[in-house]
C-alpha cells in the first residue's frame, strides 16, 4: 500500500497567509508538465512496486490545469505505477475554477474526491484573505459538485482569524452541515514568516491572531460537529462515518508514499526526500534527467519519533501492537513510562 502526491505550483494570486510554494506566473506550466512527467517516469521503482492506492492533486490550485493536461498526467502515472482499481483520486479546486464541464472532464479521468478551498462562506472574510473566489461561487460550486455525482467533497475551512467572532464561526460550520458536506478540514490560521499576512500584522494593518481565540473556536467546532455525527479522527479532520481521507490516513500511518513536483516530500520508512522548492530549477535539472531532490536518512531514534508523532495526530492514538513490531517490546515500555506522566 503506497500513495502519490503531486503538487501544482501554479495559484491565480496569493492568499495573505499561504507559504506553500507557488507561483502565479503561468509563463514555466508547460515546461513544469513536461519536467513532471519526465519525473513519473524517473520515479518508477521508488514505491517498490507497491501497489498505489491513494493519489491527490495538491498545491497550488490543480484545477488550472486543462483537461489534457490532467489526462496525460494520470496516463503516465498508471503507466509507471500499479494503481488499484479503487484507488481514491483527490483533486483540490478552487470555487472559482468550478464548472459543470470541467466537473464531466474530472470524473471521467478517473477523480473520485474533490477538495475545495473555501475557507470562509462570508464575502468580507474571502476579500481579507486575498482568495480568487466570493461566497456566491463558493455555494454555487458545491452545488454544481454535488449535481455532478461526486459524493466524496471535502471542504477547507478557516478559524481563529483576526475579527472572527464565535458567531460568525458557527455560521460557517453550520452552513457546510447544511450543504451535507461529508467531510471537513478546518485549520486554526497561522501567521507564517514572510507572508504578506505577517507583514499585515507588523505594520499594525492588521489585528494579531489570538491563541486564546483559537482554542476556543476549536473547542466549539468539536462540540458542533460531534452533535451532527462527524467522526473527529485527525486533529484538523471531521467526517461522517466511511468518510476518512485514505490518502492523509496513510501519512499518519507512517505508509508510504511518493511526492512528485517542486517542493514535494516523499517518504519509505528508511529516509525522507523533498524536491526543490525553485520551478526553474525543477525543470532545468528534470531537462538533463536529473531529479532534484535532497534527502536524509532516518535513524532509529528519527523513526521512532516520527512514529509517535503523527501517530497522536489520530483519534486512535499510537497502535501498541505495530509500535512493537517496529521497534521492540523494550521500546514500547519505554514509551508506555514515559507518556504515564502526561495521562
Amino acid at each position: 500500500m503506497a500513495g502519490i502526491y503531486l503538487h501544482i505550483p501554479f495559484c491565480r494570486q496569493a492568499c495573505h497567509y499561504c507559504n506553500f510554494h507557488f507561483s502565479t506566473s503561468m509563463g514555466l506550466k508547460e515546461d513544469f508538465l513536461k519536467g513532471l512527467l519526465t519525473e513519473i517516469a524517473l520515479r518508477q521503482d521508488y514505491l517498490d512496486h507497491l501497489p498505489v492506492n491513494t493519489i491527490y492533486f495538491g498545491g497550488g490550485t490543480p484545477s488550472l490545469l486543462e483537461q489534457k493536461e490532467l489526462d496525460a498526467i494520470l496516463d503516465e502515472i498508471h503507466k509507471c505505477f500499479p494503481v488499484s482499481s479503487d484507488a481514491e483520486i483527490t483533486f483540490e479546486v478552487n470555487p472559482d475554477d468550478v464548472t459543470r464541464e470541467k466537473l464531466i472532464g474530472w470524473k471521467h479521468s478517473g477523480i473520485n474526491r474533490l477538495s475545495m478551498g473555501v475557507q470562509s462562506f462570508y464575502e468580507e472574510d474571502l476579500i481579507w484573505m486575498n482568495r480568487a473566489h466570493n461566497s456566491t461561487q463558493a455555494l454555487d460550486s458545491i452545488k454544481m459538485v454535488q449535481d455532478a455525482g461526486f459524493d466524496n467533497l471535502t471542504i477547507d475551512l478557516i478559524y481563529g482569524s483576526p475579527g472572527l467572532s464565535d458567531t460568525k464561526w458557527e455560521r460557517n460550520v453550520r452552513q457546510a452541515i447544511e450543504l451535507q458536506i461529508p467531510h471537513l478540514s478546518c485549520y486554526a490560521l497561522t501567521v507564517e514568516p514572510g507572508t504578506a499576512l505577517d507583514k499585515m500584522i507588523a505594520k499594525k494593518k492588521s489585528i494579531p491572531v489570538h491563541s486564546d481565540d483559537q482554542a476556543r473556536q476549536f473547542l466549539l467546532l468539536m462540540d458542533w460537529l460531534e452533535k451532527d455525527g462527524f467522526e473527529h479522527y485527525e486533529i484538523s479532520n471531521f467526517a461522517k462515518p466511511g468518510m476518512h481521507s485514505r490518502h492523509n490516513s496513510n501519512y499518519w500511518s507512517g505508509a508510504t508514499y511518493l511526492g512528485l513536483g517542486p517542493s514535494a516530500h516523499s517518504y519509505n520508512g528508511i529516509s525522507r526526500q523533498w524536491n526543490v522548492a525553485n520551478n526553474m530549477k525543477y525543470i532545468q535539472s528534470l531537462e538533463i534527467m536529473k531529479i532534484p531532490f535532497e534527502s536524509e536518512t532516518l535513524t532509529p531514534a528519527n523513526r521512532h519519533n516520527e512514529f509517535v508523532m503523527v501517530n497522536l495526530r489520530k483519534k486512535e492514538g499510537i497502535n501498541k501492537s505495530l509500535f512493537e513490531t517496529l521497534f521492540g517490546h523494550e521500546q514500547l515500555l519505554r514509551l508506555s513510562e514515559g507518556l504515564t506522566k502526561y495521562l
